[in-house]
């Protein structure tokens, strides 16, 4: 009798743990077929459109952050999908945070979703949901709230981006702000500043102007992202202010995610070392399916580390640098066009950088078209030395050009790739393409590419490899797969950048 007892006690005390565990509970679409198209096919077809042909790509680090619109696709799809080819598609997180503000109700801190994945017509987007129910039992602010999710689309609408872009597996943190407290912003950003860093990526999903007509939207949204621009969480309070006692026709805010957007400033301010760039901007009247007379703005965003103009095994260029090397190559150029002679250069009036020994290639356009591109590996001459007969080879050598002419010359553009020791590498996984260039070899056979290709291209890491097999080296489509593989890095600048470096310098 008294085993039964026992029996019965630990079945009951089994069953009511079984049962009051909530049980996982993935959040389902809401926005599919009203913001993006809910079949699967045409959702790829038009996200594979956005991105290969539509959305712009920029040569910078791998962002910290992204400001992204989340309207609908036909809307504001060009725009999200250039905040998102900012991001190298090889890279790999370890969570994804991305931020939203409710248009839907308002509450009390900010809800982080931990009951489940998400689902959309891809498939499953994994959300972090042990590191998500840790954030919500570690501080008061952040609540467990899946009704805030239901709804809401502003997280919702990346997600297909996302699973379309990235090639390796990713999770989320999905949180949507419920409070229009400025106070709010700066409590979740002491939540979320230590994992800002270059192994998590932040998303920020917002709008800009509501409703304005589209000439007003075009002055109060680039007025709001300068202010973005200057990361300082103030300016873009104030800026907002500003734009409400406009009293613009039609607006009815500036800026629908600006608790989220608060957020990340309060993140970022303190951090130095941050580029802000306002990539690509368009509002709805762009659009063939929308108005002028009442528009609503989009802006993509990236938050980027500084970058170093710091290359192995230790060569650092500044802007005098950069410009000194330039200078050189086109002198050079054009006194072996006129008179068949290198000029003189005399090192010792020179940095101890441009007397590094590097390989470097000199690349030169003309009316945005390539005109010659010749490049030397080794590290075994001084660098000035390497610019000066790569420049004369670009300009007369390059096979598959003719000699440069010397009416040319004013028209030609000079850029110049330093490059960093090449690597044997065993396995493409190691190769990221944006960031390395590709070097082919197989016996006598060699071929190219530098890192901007895959950038001006956005050729999959296959395809640069097929390309450069193929088209450079000679040997095939596949010839990559039984050949051997180098990797190498270049810090890239042109005349036009040091020149827009010059000018902002001087304002």
């Amino acid at each position: 009798m008294k085993q039964n007892h026992f029996n019965i006690a630990v079945l009951l005390f089994i069953c009511a743990s079984v049962f009051s565990q909530n049980p996982l509970q993935n959040r389902k679409p809401f926005a599919a077929g009203r913001f993006y198209p809910d079949n699967p096919d045409e959702l790829e077809a038009k996200l594979k459109l956005m991105f290969l042909k539509s959305a712009q790509k920029k040569f910078t680090l791998n962002p910290l952050a992204i400001l992204v619109p989340h309207a609908g696709y036909v809307y504001s799809g060009e725009v999200a999908a250039t905040a998102y080819n900012q991001i190298d598609p090889y890279s790999k997180f370890e969570r994804i945070f991305i931020i939203g503000s409710s248009h839907t109700t308002e509450f009390t801190g900010a809800a982080v979703y931990s009951s489940g994945n998400f689902e959309t017509p891809l498939g499953t987007v994994k959300v972090d949901i042990d590191f998500a129910k840790q954030l919500v039992r570690n501080n008061k602010i952040l609540i467990n709230y899946p009704e805030a999710h239901k709804f809401e689309h502003s997280i919702e609408v990346q997600l297909p981006f996302l699973q379309h872009h990235l090639h390796n597996d990713f999770q989320i943190v999905p949180v949507i702000v419920g409070s229009s407290a400025i106070e709010t912003a700066r409590q979740l950003a002491a939540i979320f500043k230590p994992y800002f860093n270059e192994k998590n990526l932040f998303i920020i999903s917002t709008d800009f102007s509501h409703y304005p007509e589209y000439y007003d939207a075009l002055r109060a949204d680039r007025f709001t992202a300068e202010a973005i621009k200057t990361n300082n969480a103030s300016n873009l309070i104030a800026a907002l202010d500003s734009n409400k006692k406009k009293n613009l026709s039609g607006l009815a805010t500036s800026l629908c995610g600006w608790s989220s957007v608060l957020t990340l400033l309060y993140m970022t301010e303190q951090k130095k070392e941050l580029d802000i760039d306002l990539i690509h901007y368009q509002n709805s009247g762009d659009s063939s399916y929308g108005e002028k007379s009442r528009v609503v703005g989009y802006w993509a965003i990236s938050f980027n580390e500084t970058q170093k103009e710091i290359l192995d095994p230790g060569i650092i260029l500044t802007g005098k640098d950069k410009k000194e090397l330039l200078s050189l190559a086109r002198s050079t150029i054009t006194a072996y066009i006129k008179s068949g002679v290198m000029p003189e250069f005399n090192p010792a009036d020179s940095c101890l950088s441009l007397q590094t020994y590097a390989g470097a290639f000199v690349t030169l356009t003309k009316n945005k078209r390539l005109r010659g591109c010749i490049g030397h590996f080794d590290a075994d001459l001084p660098l000035w030395k390497v610019i000066q007969k790569m420049a004369i080879a670009s300009a007369t050598m390059d096979n598959r050009f003719g000699r440069v002419g010397e009416d040319e010359i004013h028209a030609l553009k000079i850029e110049i790739s330093v490059l960093t020791p090449m690597k044997r590498i065993r396995s493409i996984d190691e190769f990221i393409p944006g960031k390395h260039g590709i070097y082919i070899k197989k016996g006598r056979l060699s071929g190219t590419f530098l890192p901007q290709v895959a950038l001006q291209t956005g050729w999959s890491k296959e395809e640069f490899l097929g390309h450069c097999s193929q088209d450079k080296a000679g040997i095939g489509w596949d010839g990559w797969k039984t050949a051997e593989l180098y990797t190498y890095e270049a810090l890239i600048f042109g005349e036009q950048e040091v020149k827009d470096e010059n000018n902002s310098g001087n304002k």
